[in-house]
């Protein structure tokens, strides 16, 4: 049976005009898909009122915490000492959503506990 590991966080949705706002997420990760990680965002976030979900390797998000990565509409980044900006590419454009790199770290060490 497939074990799924969820941890609501906070985000900081970076703005055009440099302005940053608030908005919650949920990272998932679950043993049925080992190489991924879903980042879920709420349905007054985006342009159709619909929830959002984000698919991508795990792998990308390691190595973004790092040194900028990329695969395919993904972009992971460093971003200042402490935080970590995932850029989520779509034909509609680009959302730029900073979190704590801490988190994202701790959420990563959990799925490799779940995963393994």
């Amino acid at each position: 049976m497939p074990i799924t590991l969820e941890q609501a966080t906070g985000a900081r949705l970076l703005t055009a005009d440099e302005q940053e706002l608030a908005v919650p997420a949920t990272l998932r990760y679950t043993s049925a898909d080992p190489q991924s990680v879903h980042f879920v965002f709420p349905p007054w976030i985006s342009l159709d009122g619909e929830e959002v979900t984000w698919r991508f390797a795990r792998v990308l998000l390691e190595q973004g915490m790092q040194t900028p990565a990329v695969l395919g509409n993904v972009h992971v980044r460093p971003y200042g000492p402490a935080r970590t900006v995932v850029e989520l590419r779509a034909e509609e454009g680009v959302a730029a959503v900073a979190f704590a790199t801490s988190v994202l770290r701790r959420f990563l060490v959990s799925s490799l506990r779940v995963g393994d």
